[in-house]
């Protein structure tokens, strides 16, 4: 059995763009990939709407990824992999954080994981880093977000550079799907698939082939 710990935000959670709560399981991208992979296969979800990579968000709570990171990496332990897919939220006005220290804090986040223990493991897990969706310029959530958009775009290469950095897989999740036209944010069902589908195949590269990891 191969585990693998799926570490997101609203859109690892399956946050509706259309306001409508949580999409069932099976219409998030972790579920499509549980059935993709199957049996040999265990995935975990741990999204969580408004999380951030470090920051403490003052006004919504206690959203730190990394202030919850540890925990969820010993409880789940032993780890074959971990998806980690963080960044949007750091887009957020109050933050005033760049693209470039967003990239610094995923990495950060990385870092941590690489280092962890792993349950009678030898190894760590491995890790698969995301850069997240971009925001659209017209987000419903603008007065949250403002005009974030070329700032979302510029996550991308930022964060293959820090995987590269830490020797970690890399996927632009921007290039597979774009968020929901409905508020700007979310992956609707079909971008869910989307991810999907190309979640799984950086999954069989990683696990089932030698090698390691690769961006």
């Amino acid at each position: 059995m191969r585990t693998i710990l799926c570490y997101g935000d609203s859109n690892t959670y399956g946050e509706s763009p259309e306001g409508l709560g949580r999409y069932p399981r099976a219409d998030r991208w972790p579920g499509i990939l549980q059935e993709a992979l199957g049996p040999p296969y265990y995935v975990i979800e741990e999204g969580r709407n408004g999380r951030t990579t470090v920051w403490e968000d003052p006004v919504e709570g206690n959203d730190s990824g990394l202030s919850h990171l540890g925990g969820c990496l010993k409880s789940h332990a032993p780890l074959d992999l971990v998806i980690l897919m963080l960044g949007t939220n750091d887009l957020k006005s109050r933050f005033s954080v760049t693209p470039a220290d967003i990239a610094l804090s995923a990495e950060r986040l990385v870092r941590c994981i690489l280092a962890s223990p792993n349950e009678r493991r030898p190894h760590p897990p491995q890790v698969l880093l995301a850069s997240p969706t971009f925001v659209c310029a017209n987000t419903f959530l603008g007065e949250v977000f403002g005009d974030r958009y070329a700032d979302s775009r510029r996550l991308g290469p930022l964060y293959a550079q820090a995987a590269a950095r830490c020797g970690a897989a890399f996927i632009d999740v921007a290039e597979v799907s774009p968020p929901s036209a409905i508020d700007g944010l979310h992956l609707d069902r079909d971008g869910h698939r989307l991810v999907a589908r190309a979640m799984e195949r950086k999954v069989r590269a990683l696990l089932e082939h030698e090698g390691g990891a690769s961006s």
